[in-house]
């Protein structure tokens, strides 16, 4: 059982994920980039029962989500999740970060560049790739007709099956991608991104990625770099 969820970020897609997992039955702390006073009146509206709180609170939860622009990844404080379970749902966006050689290295993926900045806190890299629409409407119980699949990629088994756990309570079906390294295979530019899909054909996007352009890019990249 996770009992708590922490968000980091209290934007449209803060405040989807805060929904699920209030109606899976978690406790939810949404730590926004405002005062806690602007924040809880947003929850007020969006997501009645997540409590507004500090990042460092929300970073105590059981999962913490962050849920804010990729770009913006290098402000938190990595002390406050040390020991954290981190779930990485954030994406880089050029027209909104800037030119980012740091977000934009083909060898390496984003969440691993997450990963380094917060060294103490265990990184999984999820929910992501699914859309606002898709997580306000196409949420499930298990075994539903119409439920959609959420990749997943982590370095440590535990970490992955915990948050495996979780988007399943949410509504959605875990599909393995590998480890964090392989999280490249559903940033933004792939197949699988907003692709709204079940798990059958998301694992096989994921499987497809190799043989994409951008797969082609990244796997030159990381040979040259070996």
């Amino acid at each position: 059982m996770i009992a708590s969820v922490g968000i980091v970020g209290a934007g449209r897609i803060g405040c989807a994920l805060a929904r699920l997992a209030l109606a899976a039955g978690s406790d939810v702390v949404v730590a926004g980039s405002g005062d806690a006073a602007r924040t809880a009146a947003t929850l007020a509206l969006e997501a009645p029962g997540a409590q507004a709180g500090t990042v460092a609170e929300a970073a105590r939860c059981d999962v913490v989500i962050l849920a804010i622009p990729l770009g913006r990844y290098s402000e938190l404080d990595s002390a406050v999740f040390d020991g954290a379970l981190v779930v990485d749902a954030m994406n880089y966006w050029w027209e909104l970060d800037g030119a980012r050689p740091d977000l934009d290295d083909a060898t390496t993926s984003t969440s691993e560049t997450v990963q380094a900045h917060l060294a103490g806190a265990r990184v999984v890299k999820a929910l992501n790739h699914m859309s606002l629409y898709e997580l306000d409407n196409l949420a499930f119980p298990s075994g539903h007709p119409e439920r959609r699949g959420a990749a997943i990629a982590g370095d440590r088994s535990d970490d992955v099956a915990t948050v495996s756990a979780l988007i399943d309570r949410l509504g959605f079906d875990p599909v393995p991608a590998g480890a964090l390294a392989d999280g490249v295979r559903f940033e933004p530019g792939t197949e699988i991104f907003g692709a709204d899909e079940d798990a059958e054909e998301i694992a096989d996007m994921l499987a497809r990625f190799w043989d994409s352009q951008r797969g082609r890019v990244v796997a030159r990249a990381r040979a040259s770099a070996q």
